[in-house]
């Protein structure tokens, strides 16, 4: 924020990507520990059946704050071009337009999400045995939503100035914070479920003050300031205009999930934790790709902004080579000590046979899993959101969806639902490529340009 050096706008292509890359690396390895820390203590100290809870939740979770996830990501593109351009007061705009509508999106999320989640989790097959924890740890988890929302749009905002290191301090912070309370409630106390959901929130509201007394100090370059706290109509359509796609894209992509949630549910509580477990260790493994394309989408926000075009080619193909490498020698590692990973969650013989079955059948796959996010990351930052939620929708929901209502019933076969992962990888990610290869998307910004 202060004295933000513009480091992606020159000098060495690769060290402004990894430089930006390793600390949103750390930050997001931190943030993955939030429910990675409840699922372990939880499945170890409460049993099977209450990480099956708190597991199963994860889907419903993305449903419901998918798409604000998304304008975020519509927020982010946005700031970035802006302040690539130097556009400094179109970047103040935008940051204080982006909270104003968190707040409105974080006080709309307590009431919708708490009272629609337990419905959503009958919808989707929760066992009897698990229900009562997961409507517990769901309705908990989203009292906090404001916390969740507000946590997500300051980090988004230091993160699409070229500052991802500050978000790493904070996140180290409140992941230390909810991992000590997640040991003093659950391990310490007894308390049930809803106590992991307690520490996730407050370590999330430490996040946001954090975030906010930074933001607001009077020698930031882009200070907030409350009484700005405000809906610039114009800002706001450039949001819109990137984030629904993706935010569309998300939410129904994450209904689809469901629907695949749904049908892991039918394969009983042992199977709902070890693919919950897996999922876990998935969050994990492919947080170095997740860095590499925030890194990307904000490189080519703030080149495309600045109209470095040839720049921003190089860094788009560096970092897609990048993503694609780490994907796959993270997958076959994983694919080696699946058995041991999962252990670590459960020691219950038919759950850990569940994770490792998913891992096998998955890992050797992240390849395509990252071509398909690199390239919807550099398309995202050019502005062009809608492409990769067409591709998205058609694949991952629509394809998918089919695929297990057609072969699930006719197979009784769990291994048929985790094969449904790489068929659509492969799918999205040969779309994308073709997209990336034949179409000029770097004549491309959200912003309009000064004559």
């Amino acid at each position: 924020m202060q004295n933000t050096k513009q480091y992606m706008l020159s000098g060495s292509i690769a060290g402004s990507i990894v430089k930006f890359a390793i600390p949103l690396f750390f930050g997001n390895l931190f943030q993955q520990l939030y429910n990675t820390a409840d699922s372990l203590i939880v499945g170890n100290k409460l049993g099977s059946t209450a990480l099956a809870a708190v597991t199963s939740t994860g889907m419903l979770i993305f449903l419901l704050v998918g798409f604000f996830q998304g304008i975020g990501m519509g927020a982010g593109v946005v700031i970035s071009q802006f302040f690539g351009a130097k556009e400094n007061r179109n970047v103040s705009l935008a940051i204080h337009t982006y909270l104003a509508a968190s707040l409105v999106i974080g006080a709309f999320l307590t009431v919708f999400a708490t009272l629609l989640a337990p419905q959503i989790l009958l919808w989707m097959g929760t066992p009897p045995e698990v229900m009562p924890m997961a409507v517990e740890y769901i309705r908990v988890y989203f009292l906090g939503s404001m916390g969740l929302v507000m946590y997500n749009a300051c980090m988004g905002i230091m993160q699409a100035l070229g500052d991802s290191k500050h978000p790493l301090y904070y996140l180290i912070v409140s992941s230390i914070i909810n991992i000590v309370l997640d040991l003093i409630l659950v391990s310490g106390f007894g308390l049930g479920v809803w106590a992991a959901a307690l520490a996730t929130i407050v370590s999330q509201f430490v996040s946001v003050v954090l975030c906010m007394y930074r933001m607001m100090r009077p020698e930031e370059t882009y200070r907030v300031t409350l009484r700005n706290l405000k809906f610039d109509r114009r800002i706001l359509m450039m949001i819109f205009r990137i984030g629904l796609p993706t935010g569309v894209q998300n939410s129904i992509i994450a209904f689809a999930n469901v629907v695949v949630q749904s049908n892991i549910n039918h394969f009983g509580e042992m199977a709902m934790a070890g693919c919950g477990a897996y999922s876990k260790i998935e969050g994990f493994a492919f947080l170095p790709i997740t860095s590499f394309t925030a890194a990307i989408t904000t490189f080519v926000g703030q080149n495309l902004g600045a109209g470095n075009r040839d720049r921003v080619r190089k860094g788009a193909r560096f970092g897609v080579f990048c993503s694609l490498m780490l994907a796959e020698v993270i997958g076959v590692l994983f694919y080696l000590f699946a058995p041991v990973i999962i252990r670590a969650f459960t020691d219950e013989v038919f759950a850990v046979e569940f994770g490792v079955q998913k891992a096998r059948i998955c890992s050797l796959f992240y390849f395509l899993l990252a071509a398909t996010h690199s390239f919807a990351a550099v398309l995202r930052g050019a502005g062009k959101s809608v492409v990769p939620m067409i591709t998205m929708l058609a694949f991952w929901c629509v394809v998918r969806v089919g695929f297990l209502v057609i072969l699930v019933p006719a197979t009784e076969n769990i291994a048929v639902v985790n094969w449904v992962y790489p068929l659509t990888w492969a799918l999205s990610s040969v779309t994308l490529f073709i997209y990336y290869i034949f179409t000029d998307w770097t004549h491309s910004t959200v912003i309009e340009k000064k004559n």
